[in-house]
Order: structure tokens, then sequence, then C-alpha cells
């Protein structure tokens, strides 16, 4: 690969460091008895309260339609997410260094891969939360299930609730970004060296 490359490679490895730091995901309530919202950020290795009190709050509002409580050191994909990570920008150096366009794309499809099923994880996680209710909670809507959506908003009961993706997310579509474009661009001046 071309130095250029090789360096831009390296970026989209190391822009994957921003994830644990940053919340890849956020999810938000809304409701009239609380004006300023209330809501979580989900990082690659824990879940917290945007505010202090929020994920207390939220354990709460859940106790009352029986919602099993938000514990993040009980949920075994914060705990595989970090070294999953870790693997990503180890790799991607790897191919920065030694590397070649097959390289780059058969990292880009892994990290691609990982992605989709950490989506997938994700609404299972929501689906089992929204829909595995204690049969004895105090607040009981026959029919009525709370899982918020994967991505976008949806009401629950007088909650308004809104599932986007946060910073870290677009860190890591970043960095798929590049690595795209530098298996493009070896491809295309690959062709055209060979063309000259």
């Amino acid at each position: 690969m071309k130095t250029k490359h090789r360096i831009t490679m390296a970026i989209a490895a190391l822009l994957l460091i921003a994830l644990y730091f940053l919340p890849i995901w956020s999810i938000s309530l809304e409701a009239p008895q609380y004006p300023e919202g209330i809501g979580l950020n989900i990082h690659i290795h824990t879940i917290e309260g945007k505010q202090p009190q929020d994920l207390q709050n939220i354990n709460g509002l859940n106790h009352y339609i029986g919602m099993k409580k938000i514990e993040p050191d009980s949920i075994a994909e914060l705990k595989y997410m970090p070294p999953i990570i870790a693997f990503l920008i180890v790799t991607g150096l790897v191919v920065a260094i030694w590397g070649n366009k097959k390289w780059v794309m058969t990292w880009l499809i892994l990290f691609m891969l990982l992605a989709v099923a950490g989506l997938v994880d994700f609404y299972l996680w929501e689906y089992d939360y929204g829909h595995n209710l204690n049969p004895n909670a105090a607040i009981k809507v026959p029919g009525m299930t709370y899982q918020p959506p994967l991505i976008g908003s949806k009401a629950l009961l007088n909650f308004n609730a809104v599932s986007l993706p946060h910073t870290g997310f677009f860190f890591a579509l970043a960095s798929m970004v590049l690595a795209g474009l530098v298996w493009w661009r070896e491809r295309v001046e690959g062709k055209d060296e060979k063309n000259s």
C-alpha cells in the first residue's frame, strides 16, 4: 500500500480509541413530569445516566411496570466490547503497517459484521427488557410492552422514548469510511498504474 494510504488506515484504526471515552448510543425519555428529560448514555463498557440520578430514576420508573433493573455490571456485552474494539485497533494498525488492499477489505468486513452483530444484540437486549416484565408489577396494561425503538422515537405510556446513535458511533462510522476509502483508492490507483 502507498504510504498515504497506510497513514489513513492507521488513522481509521486509531479513531476507535474514542469509543473508550464517548458514548456510542443514547436513549432519552421525555414526559410532562420530566420537562428536561431523563436518559441513558451507552458506552462500550458501561451504561450511565445522562444526569447523575437518571439511571436510578429510570430503574425506579421501570420497577412500577415490572421491568428488570438496569445494572451495567451484570451486562455481559459491556465486558466483551472493550477487548473487541482493542482487537480492531491492533489489527487495523497491523493492516496499516503490513497490509494490502485485500487485508483492508477483510478488516472492514470484519468490522461491519461486528457492528451488525452489536446492533442485533442491542435490539435483543431492548426486547428482553421491554417484554419480559414482572407479572406482579404495580402498573399492568394488557398487551403493552415497553421496548424502546432501536433507532427513532416511540410512545411508551406517557413517555416518548428516543433512541439515537451518539458521538462514539460516528467515530466508528468515520473509521469504516476511511478504511473503505483506502481500499477504493488502492484499487483505483493500482488500475491506473497497470494501464499507464
